[in-house]
C-alpha cells in the first residue's frame, strides 16, 4: 500500500500540469481573500471618506473593509419605515399623513408581518427588499473601530479569516481535485494494464487504499502549502494592527471544511474508475455535484441564501468576515462524507476482488 501511495505522489509531483494547477489555486484564493487581509482600524475621517466615496448609505451585503458596519435593529427599522413612506407618497399617491398612518399601523408588527400587511391591504409587493437593503450602513470612524474591536474581544482575527480561507480554498481545491484526480486511475484502467495488474500479487485492499491514499495525500500536500502561505500572508498584512493570528485556526478550518470533501472526490473517482474501467465519467458527475453543493436556496422565512445541502462537497461562508457562521449541520454533513467515503472504498475493494476472480 505504501509503495503504491508513494508512486502516485511522485507521479503527480513530476507533472508540470500539477504545479500549474497549484499556482492557479493560490492565485484564485488570494484574489478572493485579499480584501479581508486589508482590514484594519481606521485612523482618520479622510481615510474613511476615500474608502466610501460614491457608495450608497445602506446596502444588503458589504463588509467592514468597504467601510460598512451592521445596522442595529432599531435603526434598520427606522430606515425601512422612511423608505416605505417615500414609496407610498411617490408611487401610491398617498399624502404624507396617510403614509404616516400606514407606518403607525405597522408599528407593533414584525417585519415579515408588516410586509404581508402591505401586500394584502395596499398591493405593495417587495417591501422586504427595502429591509434587506438596510442591513449594513456606512460607518463612522468610531463605529468601524468599535465593531472590529468587539469582534476580536473573544476570538482571534485568524478564527474569522480561516473561515473565508476555507470557503475559497475549498472551492478552488474542488475544481483542482476534479481535474487532477482524473489521472489517478487513468493509466491503470487501460485494458492491457488493468489485466496485468490482476495477475500481480497485490491485495485488493492494498491496491485500492494505496491509490486512494495517494490521491488524497496529493490534495493534502497542496492544502498544507496553502495553509502556510495564507497564514504567513495573514501575519504579514495584519502585523501593525495587533490582530492575533494562529496557524491552528487554519488547520482546524481545513480539517473540518475541506479535507472530507477531498476524500469524497477521491473515493468517487475510485468507484467510477473501477466500475466503468474509465475515470472520465466521474468528471461531469463531480462538476454537477459541485454545482449542487454551491447552490443557494430559500429558508423558512423566504430569505434566499447559502444554507448548505446534504452530501455537499463544498462548505461556503458567504457574508461579511466577522459575521460568517457555518451552514446548519455543516459538521454533521462533513462527518457523513467521511462515513460515505469509507463505504465507497469498501465497495471498491469488492469490485477489484470480483474483477480479479
Amino acid at each position: 500500500m505504501k509503495a503504491i501511495m508513494k508512486r502516485e505522489i511522485r507521479n503527480y509531483l513530476k507533472r508540470p500540469l500539477f504545479w500549474a494547477g497549484v499556482l492557479i489555486v493560490i492565485f484564485g484564493v488570494y484574489q478572493n481573500v485579499k480584501p479581508y487581509l486589508m482590514i484594519h482600524y481606521v485612523n482618520s475621517q479622510e481615510e474613511l471618506d476615500i474608502l466610501t466615496k460614491d457608495n450608497p448609505a445602506t446596502v444588503m451585503d458589504a463588509d467592514v473593509s468597504d467601510g460598512y458596519v451592521p445596522t442595529s435593529e432599531k435603526d434598520r427599522r427606522k430606515i425601512w419605515e422612511e423608505a416605505i413612506g417615500e414609496i407610498l407618497t411617490a408611487e401610491f399617491e398617498m399624502t404624507e399623513e396617510e403614509a404616516k398612518t400606514v407606518i403607525e399601523n405597522m408599528e407593533n408588527m414584525e417585519i415579515h408581518e408588516a410586509c404581508r400587511y402591505l401586500e394584502q391591504e395596499y398591493d405593495f409587493y417587495g417591501a422586504v427588499y427595502y429591509w434587506e437593503d438596510a442591513m449594513y450602513h456606512k460607518g463612522t470612524v468610531e463605529e468601524i473601530n468599535s465593531y472590529i474591536e468587539s469582534r476580536l474581544e473573544d476570538k482571534s482575527f485568524s478564527y474569522y479569516f480561516s473561515r473565508k480561507f476555507a470557503d475559497f480554498a475549498g472551492l478552488f481545491m474542488a475544481f483542482f481535485a476534479t481535474i487532477m484526480l482524473a489521472l489517478l486511475f487513468w493509466q491503470d484502467t487501460r485494458k492491457d494494464t488493468y489485466q496485468l495488474l490482476h495477475t500481480k500479487p497485490v491485495g485488493a485492499g492494498e491496491y485500492v487504499l494505496g491509490k486512494a491514499a495517494g490521491g488524497f495525500f496529493v490534495c493534502l500536500l497542496v492544502l498544507a502549502v496553502l495553509n502556510l502561505i495564507f497564514w504567513a500572508a495573514c501575519c504579514i498584512c495584519t502585523k501593525g494592527n495587533g490582530f492575533e493570528v494562529h496557524l491552528t485556526d487554519f488547520l482546524i478550518a481545513t480539517l473540518l471544511y475541506i479535507l472530507p470533501n477531498m476524500l469524497m472526490i477521491v473515493c468517487v473517482y475510485s468507484l467510477i474508475s473501477l466500475l466503468f474501467l474509465n475515470p472520465l465519467p466521474a468528471v461531469p458527475l463531480l462538476i454537477l455535484h459541485m454545482i449542487y453543493s454551491n447552490t443557494g436556496k430559500r429558508n423558512a422565512e423566504g430569505v434566499f441564501g447559502y444554507y448548505g445541502r446534504p452530501l455537499a462537497i463544498m462548505v461556503r461562508f458567504p457574508g461579511p468576515l466577522f459575521d460568517t457562521t457555518p451552514p446548519p449541520m455543516a459538521v454533521m454533513n462533513q462527518s457523513f462524507l467521511v462515513l460515505a467515503s469509507a463505504a465507497i472504498l469498501f465497495i471498491c475493494v469488492g469490485l477489484w476482488k470480483r474483477r480479479r476472480m
